[in-house]
């Protein structure tokens, strides 16, 4: 008998020891989850006034969301995260929105990424890429990430730690390359007076930049079943994550505004233009080093999509098995990867990389770009509200972290992250020009309200067939 217990006691320590996802894994996914690097020119680009923005989005959005992910994460150890909560809160229909929107604002961010990658290549092979070969490119990336994400969590958690080293590089490299050539030979954007920092009316349109890079906290709570000690480990992620994300994306987007004028700042290359420009003006070795960093930068956007695979697929996969999303989504292959998920993102995102020759937009990156900004937006809008409705109607539930403060200060938490969700989702289609019109993207618009009525015809037929099933 005391051989017995020995053995499950070993048993039990082993399987303990398998666990893939400790403390430090939890915070490098994080912050390779949430830590957008592409995204830092674009909010360069907003000129000085990014840092009253930047200082207004951290204090009304990303410390309300920090604590919001970091309460229900811990306390709700489901697998399907947003969805759960949503469900949990507001019933099967609503999470079959939040599901279906977290699903289909991969594929399009997915798709902008694809075209991005074949952006950088050409910049850094410094050549023209034709459009088969891009498109080509393009489809393998695609494809690669596809069979990426369901790969073991073991071998992931590797290239997701990788993934944030080579993020964590090529930010402190913008931001002490920038602060040097600042120094040197001059900030490029001078702050003359306090007038420089207030927000311009054309920053309004990045402000959905912003709030986008402190997206994806919740990816982290979708790798609980992997953790050790999930409640103590998921808010300690959270919180230093959180503190490093912050630090990396000011520092960087600082460094780019301190050496290059905001009109020369590209949406879509403007990283890889800021690298350039940094060696350039500091007489290094450009033939030797923009490759170096075009290769980081690219890896790093396979490693972004990959880390967001791992998350959103679970998610869908979990909310289909629960009858919330199509019977497809539930597929998994041998080892439990949800391989049916997995395909159906490749074989969009594949079908709107094809289209792009033959669609009028000279920045199809932030077309894209900007249908997964609001289609993300609109998978977040009920968190917000479901956890105050949490709070109310489960009590009981242990809340290894809760957030602090009072009715007044919760409300406020849950309803001022809402407000600027939707501002920022009609600001990404409706934005102001310089010379004081407003522009209307179309594009945007079709692609969004053709999610919309996916979405709601999901919505109809699983919960038709729900009912089905209850006769």
């Amino acid at each position: 008998m005391p051989a017995r217990k020995k053995q499950v006691k070993a048993l039990h320590e082993e399987k303990m020891q398998t666990k893939k996802f400790k403390l430090f894994d939890a915070v490098l996914a994080a912050v390779c989850v949430t830590m957008v690097v592409e995204s830092v020119a674009p909010t360069a680009a907003i000129g000085n006034s990014q840092y009253f923005w930047w200082l207004l989005m951290f204090v009304i959005f990303f410390i309300p969301y920090g604590f919001i992910t970091a309460e229900l994460g811990s306390a709700y150890l489901d697998k399907g995260g947003l969805y759960d909560w949503v469900k949990r809160a507001y019933g099967r229909n609503w999470g079959s929105r939040s599901a279906w929107y977290y699903w289909i604002q991969f594929v399009f961010w997915l798709a902008s990424l694809a075209v991005l990658f074949t952006e950088v290549l050409s910049q850094v092979i410094g050549r023209d890429i034709s459009v088969v070969v891009s498109v080509v490119l393009q489809l393998i990336l695609i494809w690669v990430m596809c069979y990426g994400s369901l790969l073991p969590i073991s071998v992931n958690k590797w290239l997701i730690n990788l993934g944030t080293y080579a993020k964590i590089i090529l930010m402190v490299g913008l931001g002490v390359f920038g602060l040097y050539c600042g120094i040197v030979f001059g900030f490029a954007n001078p702050v003359t007076s306090a007038a420089d920092l207030l927000p311009s009316v054309g920053g309004i349109t990045f402000i959905s930049v912003i709030i986008l890079n402190f997206k994806g906290f919740e990816v982290v709570a979708a790798f609980t079943k992997d953790m050790k000690n999930p409640k103590r480990e998921i808010p300690k992620a959270f919180l230093l994550g959180g503190i490093l994300i912050c630090f990396f994306y000011v520092f960087a987007s600082f460094g780019i505004g301190a050496a290059i004028p905001v009109a020369e700042l590209s949406t879509s290359g403007g990283l890889v233009d800021s690298f350039v420009h940094f060696f350039y003006v500091l007489g290094l070795p450009g033939h030797v080093l923009v490759p170096i960093v075009g290769i980081l930068f690219l890896f790093t956007l396979f490693i972004n999509v990959l880390s967001w695979a791992l998350g959103v697929n679970y998610v869908a996969s979990h909310a289909a098995e629960q009858g919330s999303m199509p019977k497809m989504f539930a597929k998994r292959n041998k080892e439990g990867a949800p391989i049916g998920s997995s395909i159906l993102i490749g074989v969009i995102a594949s079908l709107m990389v094809i289209v792009v020759p033959f669609i009028p937009n000279p920045d199809i990156f932030w077309g894209f770009f900007a249908m997964q900004i609001i289609t993300l937006f609109f998978a977040y809008l009920l968190m917000f509200p479901a956890f105050k409705k949490l709070r109310k109607i489960d009590p009981h539930t242990e809340r290894p972290f809760k957030t602090p403060g009072g009715p007044i200060m919760i409300s406020l938490i849950a309803y001022v992250p809402l407000v600027m969700l939707i501002v920022s989702a009609i600001f990404s289609v409706v934005y102001p020009l310089a010379d004081g019109s407003w522009y209307f993207d179309s594009m945007i618009a079709v692609g969004t309200i053709a999610a919309v009525l996916v979405g709601e015809i999901i919505v109809l037929t699983t919960s038709r067939q729900r009912r089905q099933q209850k006769q």
